[in-house]
């Protein structure tokens, strides 16, 4: 298991943070997501490697921009 955390703006509410999470949750490599809104980060736990870009498009199809790694 690999955990990658991730800076993302935009979310402000727990409706934000479980789109993000849902979206992130449909990606077949994803173990489990822990979103943390006062610090804007999302962590990813992924079997095997998850690629940046898969992350960038699934929190982009929840309304928000992944800025990069944190």
């Amino acid at each position: 298991m690999t955990a990658i955390a991730y800076t993302v703006t935009g979310m402000t509410c727990e409706h934000c943070a479980r789109s993000v999470t849902e979206e992130l949750e449909r990606l077949p490599e994803v173990a489990s997501v822990a979103v943390d809104l006062a610090d804007g980060r999302v962590t990813v736990v992924s079997e095997g490697t998850l690629a940046d870009g898969a992350v960038r498009e699934a929190v982009a199809e929840a309304g928000y921009e992944l800025v990069g790694r944190a």
